[in-house]
């Protein structure tokens, strides 16, 4: 009897992680292909988003980055210093040094940093646009990069960090603002587009009213029934004395 259920119990066991074994299996082959924010980040960073979204704006990033304030990207880049200095001739750490690095080549230089093959393969220079895009979600902008940095959700917060990396070592000149379409030009705008009335409206209401044309006019003109004018007997000739009626 003990031979028995020593046997059952194994076997519900075996079959128990038989079955973990297969969820386990199938969760990873199903989710192979998905990007997952790490559920704890390495360092806090403010304005980070969990799913790597970058926040669009309604304000040009010139505008932007006329309005920002270096101390304030200062402060943000100080929980960057977990991977990076900004120092000049700073050595590199888990990410490379990044003094005057606004406007040099994209993953190239930088004291022979080892970066991905994703971020290499990006070409170009670190622009204002592309840090902007980079600073947004780094997954997004080299699908690949080994930075596990989630990105900065808040468009103020990633110029203020912009404005602040310019201002170690680079000092390129900010792009001029964009003007903002006055509110006069806005209601010109929305007035052009209703739709005005027509010189036919007037004539449309003259076709409604009810004409008086000369049969009308003729018909106002025929005898009323039981007058004198529709009884020619009763009728005298114009400029004689004898009567029509009979005696």
């Amino acid at each position: 009897m003990d031979d028995r259920f020593n046997t059952i119990a194994g076997w519900t066991l075996f079959g128990g992680i038989v079955a973990l074994g297969l969820g386990s299996v199938s969760r990873h082959y199903f989710e192979a292909d998905k990007e997952h924010a790490p559920e704890t980040m390495g360092y806090a960073i403010e304005g980070v988003t969990g799913a790597g979204g970058e926040g669009a704006s309604a304000v040009p990033l010139p505008n932007l980055l006329a309005a920002a304030d270096p101390a304030k990207g200062e402060a943000l880049f100080a929980k960057c210093k977990a991977c990076h200095t900004i120092d000049a001739g700073g050595a590199n750490g888990i990410g490379p040094n990044l003094h005057g690095v606004v406007g040099e080549a994209i993953a190239s230089g930088r004291g022979g940093f080892a970066f991905s093959d994703a971020l290499k393969s990006h070409g170009g220079n670190w622009t204002f646009d592309n840090l902007d895009a980079w600073l947004a979600s780094p997954k997004k902008f080299a699908n690949g990069t080994k930075m596990s940095f989630a990105g900065l959700s808040n468009p103020e917060d990633r110029a203020n960090v912009i404005v602040y990396l310019n201002s170690q070592g680079s000092n390129l000149p900010l792009p001029a603002p964009e003007a903002a379409p006055a509110a006069g030009d806005a209601a010109k705008g929305d007035a052009a587009g209703a739709p005005a009335a027509t010189s036919g409206e007037p004539a449309a209401a003259a076709d409604a009213s009810p004409k008086t044309g000369p049969a009308a006019a003729g018909a106002a003109n025929q005898p009323i029934p039981g007058s004198d004018s529709s009884n020619p007997g009763t009728n005298r000739a114009v400029g004689s004395t004898q009567s029509n009626t009979k005696p």
